[in-house]
Parts: structure tokens; sequence; C-alpha cells
């Protein structure tokens, strides 16, 4: 028995060995400690780098650093700079990348400028010492950069400058970080440029060329293998920073640049997308967090006046040199004071790139070991301040956006938004489902509800029960992607009574419904099923016919008849393309008339979303045939059409839906149905004047015109 209490006791034995316990600790850690914090304001990042540096061997020694938690740690580093890279807006940095290489030049070189000086004449250290030290002041980590995610506003300019500055910034200063070593070590000669130079030439091959590629075979290959995808992403990251760093790059580099390299190829709506921040937030960004704690030495303040000094100065040095360039960036942009801040927020935390460079300095005998352990307190001092401007000057940008939008009662509709999604092919309906998740607004707080409508005949209850299993899968596929999914089986005479109803029941504002097949000649493209719905149903209808991928196309091509702008469900179908657009990262080739593009133009410019737009004019809606020739078999193709009696009704679109199938029956086709200004407002005493056969008799002349005009038409 005592046996049994002596090997339990060095279980326990400090510091931890036993992995099991080890783990568990430190995801008790992970769970506990930003849940305490948070009642004291304190953001969680610094909760869990204060865990860090009570549990690590220079607190109270419950664990030490090694090979597992160094790998978790690495793991959880390139994990914060592949999704960096990867919720990067590219058409916002291709926008700013003008502002991001100015703001990387002045993060680089104010903390460069002011450091050396303070390094070489008041510390007293050599030419290359006070280099790197100077260069360590100019890197940065993004640590907070969870906080801007978490908090949504990662598209802000601000954000994506100072995203895209970070990269600039260390690539330089890892760049010189290789010429001072190889100047210590005499090998600064031509050979070395060579190598350096063919070496990062070939890594960006093999990332921007050869792995997208590979990529989206793979996604097309194993598009139902959904774990699968996870993991080729993870094996991405990795071999990209093993890559970086074969070519003398870091390898957090190499994870920023794989970021990039399938920015595209990953939604961010997107299931993979969810799973890709929901481990990363959940197990190793909180890793890295508490190994960057371990790694403080909290005794080197009491080791001697100097040590301090040395700290205080580096810390010092290390913030001013930061808000000194986000400041001048500021006055550039014309940004606001929250804007500022949220860039120096963003920009002043230091930790792995630093200490690469103090640890890359210290092996080569270049630096000391006070400034080693002034580089560790200023990680934890840099860390905390960042975390806390950050969080704050988001939150006020979160309030101020908020504030902006809520004053237009567009924005109002959209926190109500709902997408209807009735099923008819459920073999097709998982492509029907990605489509509404990606177009879903995130700031609405309702479901995405499927619809499933059981025939009333005498098996319908037992319908009924099959039809809600069925669809439980699907509120899975959802959940999967951290979006609610309502599902909805219900009784009626016919679907198309089902489907009116239920739209009016949960206020529906978009239905998303399958391409119909063909029946028969009467029954062709739009048959009378989707003719009734369309009759019947004044909402914003999306008549889908999708199926190739959605990250197989190139680019949207967008035709809309004449008038449409003037449409009620105008803005909400825009929109929706919009950020369809964003999402799949393709431009939008619109074919219409200048009013059209106009209105387009406003609204883009009122929403400030960054979406590549080309126009065209389009006056002949007949000759559909001579769009084939600009249009591709990866193009998807959005056609507006109009309900009869709405303002932009033309009778040539009574035959559009054949001739878009018959033209272009390779392509995925969505034509839109804009929401009509609703019927219920009619005077009940005038409900018996309708004008239907006034519009039959115009019809019938304008189509009676049309055929004699054929007669006498020259050939």
């Amino acid at each position: 028995m005592s046996e049994f209490f002596q090997q339990i006791l060095g279980t326990f034995e400090l510091p931890l060995t036993n992995p099991v316990l080890v783990f568990s600790l430190i995801l008790f850690i992970i769970l506990l400690s930003p849940i305490l914090l948070r009642r004291l304001n304190i953001p969680g990042i610094i909760g869990l780098i204060i865990s860090g540096v009570i549990i690590g061997p220079y607190g109270l020694n419950i664990l030490e650093n090694n090979s597992a938690i160094e790998l978790f740690s690495t793991i959880g580093l390139l994990y914060i700079m592949f999704i960096a890279g990867l919720e990067l807006d590219l058409k916002e940095f291709k926008v700013n990348k003008y502002k991001s290489l100015l703001f990387g030049f002045f993060t680089f070189t104010f903390p460069l400028l002011i450091g050396f000086p303070v390094s070489y004449y008041l510390l007293n250290y050599d030419m290359n010492a006070s280099l790197l030290i100077a260069s360590m002041f100019a890197t940065h980590t993004l640590v907070a950069y969870p906080i801007v995610s978490k908090l949504g506003v990662s598209k802000n300019q601000a954000v994506a400058i100072t995203v895209g500055g970070t990269i600039l910034t260390d690539t330089a200063v890892l760049v010189l970080l290789a010429i001072v070593t190889g100047s210590q070590e005499g090998e600064l000669n031509q050979e070395f440029w060579i190598r350096l130079g063919l070496s990062m030439l070939a890594f960006l091959i093999i990332m921007f060329v050869i792995i997208p590629r590979i990529t989206k075979w793979f996604f097309k290959k194993l598009e139902s293998e959904k774990h699968a995808h996870y993991i080729f992403v993870l094996a991405v990251v990795f071999f990209a920073a093993f890559l970086a760093e074969v070519a003398g790059l870091e390898p957090i580099i190499g994870a920023f640049v794989a970021g990039l390299a399938l920015n595209s190829q990953i939604p961010h709506s997107s299931a993979l997308m969810n799973r890709i921040e929901f481990i990363g937030n959940s197990l190793f960004i909180p890793f890295f967090l508490i190994s960057v704690g371990m790694l403080v030495d909290v005794k080197v303040i009491f080791q001697g006046p100097f040590a301090l000094i040395i700290a205080a100065t580096l810390t010092s040095v290390a913030l001013f040199g930061k808000w000194i360039a986000a400041l001048f960036t500021q006055i550039s942009f014309r940004y606001t004071k929250t804007q500022r801040n949220l860039i120096f927020g963003l920009s002043s935390s230091h930790a792995a790139a630093t200490l690469a460079v103090i640890l890359v300095g210290f092996r080569a005998k270049i630096l000391d070991e006070n400034v080693l352990n002034g580089t560790i307190i200023l990680i934890l001092i840099t860390c905390i301040v960042a975390s806390f401007v950050t969080e704050k000057a988001a939150k006020r940008i979160v309030l101020e956006e908020d504030y902006e939008i809520s004053s237009d009662t567009e924005f109002k509709n959209r926190k109500n938004e709902q997408i209807l999604v009735p099923i008819a092919n459920v073999s097709n309906f998982e492509n029907l489902l990605e489509l509404a998740l990606i177009i879903k607004n995130k700031k609405s707080q309702n479901p995405v509800t499927i619809l499933s409508v059981v025939p009333n005949d005498a098996i319908a209850e037992n319908n009924l029960l099959k039809t809600r299993k069925k669809l439980e899968d699907f509120v899975r596929l959802g959940a999967a992607a951290e979006i609610d999914i309502n599902a909805l089986a219900t009784i009626d005479v016919n679907p198309v009574g089902g489907i009116a109803r239920t739209s009016r029941e949960i206020m529906a504002n978009i239905i998303v419904l399958g391409w119909p097949k063909k029946a028969s000649i009467i029954d062709k493209l739009v048959g009378v099923k989707i003719q009734s719905i369309i009759d019947n149903v004044g909402k914003n209808l999306f008549i889908c016919n999708i199926n190739i991928p959605l990250l197989d196309h190139k680019k949207i091509v967008l035709i809309t008849p004449p008038l449409s702008e003037k449409e009620s469900g105008y803005t909400m179908w825009l929109e929706k393309i919009l950020r369809l657009s964003q999402e799949l990262h393709i431009p939008i080739v619109q074919y219409g008339m200048p009013e059209t593009q106009k209105s387009i133009q406003k609204e883009i410019l009122k929403a400030r979303i960054s979406v590549s737009v080309t126009y065209h004019h389009l006056d002949n809606w007949e000759d559909l045939l001579s769009l084939s020739r600009k249009i591709n078999d990866k193009d998807l193709i959005i056609l507006v059409s109009a309900r009869k009696g709405s303002v932009s009704f033309m009778n040539i679109m009574d035959n559009l839906p054949l001739k878009l199938e018959k033209y272009f029956s390779s392509n995925n086709k969505i034509i839109i149905y804009p929401q009509q200004h609703s019927q219920y407002h009619q005077n009940k005493n005038y409900e018996d004047l309708s004008s239907a056969p006034l519009t039959w008799g115009v019809e019938a002349i304008e189509h009676l015109s049309k055929g004699i005009g054929n007669i006498f038409k020259k050939d």
C-alpha cells in the first residue's frame, strides 16, 4: 500500500512529467484562465501568458519547457500566422498594397532608427549587437490578432494594412538577421546573396503556383471527405513552414504565405474555415501563449540595476517605436484615433520573431544574457499592452460600425434576414445549402430554414417522419459551420402551397430553389410548379443550377435588365452577389444599362466592400448567344429576371431560362426574381378591377407585331 501512495506522490513531483497529467493541466488552464480574468475585464490572452509565468520553470516550476510543450507552441505560433494570412482580404490587400508597404516601411524604419542609437550609444553595445537589438524592436508578432478575429473586425482596413505590413517588416528583419549572422561568421559574400535569392524565388513559386493547383485538385477529388480537407490544410501549413526554413527564412513566414496561398480556396463562411479557427483558437494558439509566459523569468528584475535598466529601456523603445509608426500611418492615411490604436495594439506585441532574433544572436554570442532576460520582460509587457489596446480599440470599432449601420433601416432588415431552402431533390441539395450559408448575412440572428413539403395523402404521417429523419443530416452539416439550421417538414395539398405558406410564416426574405428538371415540352425549364411559386410568392427567389463546386468558378457573369435597380428587392439580391464574389474571391462582370451600373457602383461604395466589378453595355436581350463567346464553362451566370407586372419586366424574359439552358448548359446558373412590393396594401374595394385583361391584350399586340416583323425580315 505504501508503494502505491509513493507512486501517486511521485506522479505529482514537480516539475510534472506525466504527459496525461501535463496535458490535462494545460487544458484546465486554457478553460478556466480566460473565464476567471474576464470578470476583471482582463483579456483572455493575458490570462494565458500570466498562467504560463506562474506554472513555468521560473515560477512555481510545475511544468518545464520540454519537447512536447515546444511542439504545441510551434504549432500555435504557425497557426496564428496561418490564420492571419487566411483571413486577409486579398482584394482589400491589393487595393491597399501601397498602404501596407508604407506601414511596413514605417514600422520597420522608426524602431530601427530609434533603437540603434539607444543600443549603440546609451547601452554601449557594438555595431552587430546594436543592429540585432534594433531589428528586434522592428519585429512584431500578431499575438492580439485572435481578438480582432473574434470581434469580427479583421476586415477593417487598419487590420488589413497591419497584417500586410507585419509580413513585410518581419521578412526584412529576418533577412537582416541572416545578414548580421553571416557578417559575424564571415560568410557575407556573393554566394550568400545568390543562395538566399534563389531559395526565396523557388519557395514563392512552389507556394503560389504549385500548391493552389494541388489544393484545388484535392478538394475536387475528395469533395465528400471533409475531414481529409482539414488534414490536407494542416499538412500544407507545416510543409510551407519547412520550405521557408530551407530557404533561409523563419517558419512563421512560411505559415503566413501558406495562408495567402490557400486564401482563395477556403471560403470564410465554410465548414472547413470554421474547423481551422475552432481547433486553433481552442487548443494550439492558447498553448503558444502559455509557452510564451513560461519563458519569462521575473527574477531577472532583481539581479541588479543594469538588468532592470536594460529591460525598461528595451520595453520603452519597443513600444515608443511602434506608436510613432502607428501615428505616422494615421496621419498619412487620415485614419481615426481608434484605427491608430488598433494598428498600435496589433503591431506592438513582441513574441515569436523577437525571440528568434534574440536567441540566434545569443547563441552566436553577439548578445549577452542581460539582453536575453530584458527581452523576456519586454515580451510579457508588450503582449499585455497590445492585448488591452487591441481589445479596447476593436470594441470601439464594432460599436462605431454598428452605430453607422443601425441608422439605416435596411440594416435592421438584415438582422432579421430569413433564408428558406425548400427541398425537391435531396441528392443535389447540399450545393443549395452551401450557397445559402455563404450568402447568409453574419448579422442575422435567424437560422437558415430548410423545408420539405409532404403530400397530404393516406401515408402523409409516415412520410413526414421519414422526411424529418433525413433533414437531421442537413442540420449536422450546418452545425459543422456553426450556422444554425431550422429543419421543417410540413403537410400540404401541393408543394407550392406549402412553400408559400411557410415563407409567410417565417417571414422569409430569400427563397433558394433548385433548378427544375425537364419534364415535358409544355413543362420544360420554368415548369408549372416553379412558375406557380414565382407568381404566388413575392419574395427574392434564387433558382439555382449548381452542379460543379462553387470554388471552381473564375468569375461571376451578372446580367441585369433595364430598370432592375428600381425593383424592391434590388439591394438585397445585389448584396448577396457581392458577398458571393467576396467569399469565392472572384470578380464580377456585369452586363446591363448604364443607369444600373451607376447604381451598383453607388451600392458598393455605400457597403464599403472591396469587389472587382467590370461593366459592359447590353441592350439587345434577344441575342444572348452573342455573350457565349465571352463566357467560359468556369463562369457562374447570374441572370436577374422579373415577374410580370413589375417595373423591369419585358416579354423576352419568358424565354430567357430556356435560352440559358440551351446556350450555357455546362455552366452553373442562377436566375433571380427580385422581391415585389407587398400586395397586401391593396384597397379591397378595388379588388375586382384587375389589370390582367389589359396586360394580356398589350402582350398579344406585342407578340403579333413581332410575328409580322419576322415575316418581312430580310435574310
